[in-house]
This record gives C-alpha cells, structure tokens and sequence, in this order.
C-alpha cells in the first residue's frame, strides 16, 4: 500500500494538537449526547427507532483499543479505578494480559452499547493504570518487534513462502508473538512457526487477514484527502456492494469506487439509509 512521497506525515509532533479534537472539546461533546438523548422517541439523526428493549449495562466499562486480537473492545473496570480517555491501561483477557489504551469512558459508554444491544456479557478485566514499569515493559516490546520484522522476511525468503508481513504484536505478558500476514491463498508455514518459536522461545501465533484489515492497520490517506475510515473510526467493516453505489445513483467507474486497498470503499454505506 504505497502512498504518495508528497503525502506523507513530516510534521513534528509537537504540532499534532492542531490536526486533533482537544479532551475537553470532546467531553464536553460526549456529556451534551448523554443529557440529551433519549430513546423514548425517535433519534432522528442516528436511526435509532424506540423498539430498542436492551437495559442499560449499569457496570463501570470502558471502551479500549488493543492492538492484539482483541481489538476495539469492552473492558470492565470492576475495581473502580479512575480512568481517563487515551490512559494506557493493563487488561486480563482469559488467561492473558496485554496492554490497550482507553477510548471512551463514562455513561456514554453504556448509551453505546445499550444501541448496540450489549448487556451482561463476559467482559476482560482492566487490573490497572500502566505504571512506569509497564511503559517500559511496552518500549521494549516494540523495541523487539522491529528487530523481529527482519528475521520474519529472512526466514520467509530462506523457506520460499508467498507471504506478505503486514504487522507484529507482542502480547503485554510476551506469552505470544503475533505475526499477521497476507497471502494469494493458504500458505503451509508449519516450519516457519517451529524457527520463530526456537528464536524467540515463546508461542508463535500467524494471521493471515484480508486487504481491508491490512489497510486498516497500515493507515494511510485516501482520495478525499483524510486517513482511512477503518484507521480512524470504523470498527466492523460491512459488505460493501456495486448495488449501494447504483441506488445512490453514483457513477460505476470501479476506479473510482476502490479504496487504495484494491476494495469498494466503506464510505459508500455511509448515506445509503
């Protein structure tokens, strides 16, 4: 997924508070959308009709981002602990923890789920605020994550496999390495795992995904001059056919119509209703 020379990011990030929504602008948002609204009548503006009959989840949770396999998720903060948007907290997930960074916390979160129809599931646990310690931990994740992305190429190349490294994670505990890929079709990398697991000595876990997920976590910028939807704020993606753009009476250039990802672009569901 190449992107324009003249489109990529130079700027210092001492200038990065210009191109994003300041905390309290957006808190100030969120807590005007929990006064307001209301699904005893008709929310005009997010199609929510009144025959939503989810309770409202009244548990303290807290919507995250985690770059493992658990993704944009719910995590419940059972003990109560003071939590702030974009605060970097460590979540226990089965038999596993990792790291994730809050996105949204408060009531809004139970209005967001109460449309989505969620209430009572099994949910991960949030054990804590990251520390300096676990900052550190993380720093050196990545640290080995970017020495790991050589020997990944190295091993590929050496055992001729067809495959395109796209992105690693390290889980916070380092219990797993995940290596995510893409590929024409099946790939057979049996001893690909049993050299990564020898080198690194710690479980090896190999993802093949699709060339939507592989944009969404690349990011880059698309025609209309913005990140990617699915970088930014998309969660799920939806099948997205030539039928959309023919009921919106859009033109059927499939150029035009194709995200850089080679698929039709998210956007074009966005007005369909």
């Amino acid at each position: 997924m190449n992107i324009d020379p003249g489109l990529e990011d130079n700027r210092n990030p001492s200038e990065d508070s210009h191109f994003e929504i300041p905390q309290s602008t957006k808190k100030h948002y969120q807590e005007f959308i929990v006064e307001n609204l209301s699904h005893e009548d008709n929310c005009v503006h997010c199609n929510i009709d009144n025959d939503i009959n989810t309770p409202l989840d009244e548990r303290n949770i807290v919507e995250v981002d985690c770059p493992s396999l658990l993704g944009h998720n719910y995590c419940l903060n059972s003990k109560n602990l003071s939590i702030k948007e974009t605060d970097k907290i460590i979540i226990k997930n089965g038999d596993f923890i990792d790291l994730a960074k809050a996105t949204y916390v408060g009531k809004i979160v139970q209005i967001r789920r109460q449309i989505f129809g969620l209430n009572g599931e099994e949910l991960p646990e949030i054990l804590r605020v990251a520390t300096e310690e676990d900052i550190a931990k993380l720093n050196k994740n990545l640290k080995d994550i970017s020495n790991a992305k050589p020997t990944f190429e190295r091993l590929v190349n050496e055992l001729n496999l067809e495959m395109k490294l796209v992105d690693i994670h390290y889980q916070f505990d380092r219990k797993k390495l995940f290596f995510f890929y893409t590929a024409d079709g099946r790939v057979d990398f049996r001893e690909l795992a049993k050299k990564l697991a020898g080198i690194y000595k710690t479980r090896i876990e190999l993802r093949q995904i699709g060339v939507r997920d592989e944009a969404k976590l690349v990011g880059g910028v698309g025609t209309c001059g913005r990140e990617f939807c699915c970088t930014t704020f998309m969660h799920n993606f939806r099948r997205i056919t030539t039928d959309i753009a023919s009921e919106q009476n859009i033109s059927m250039n499939l150029s035009k119509l194709s995200g850089p990802c080679g698929k039709l672009k998210c956007c074009l569901a966005f007005e369909l209703d």
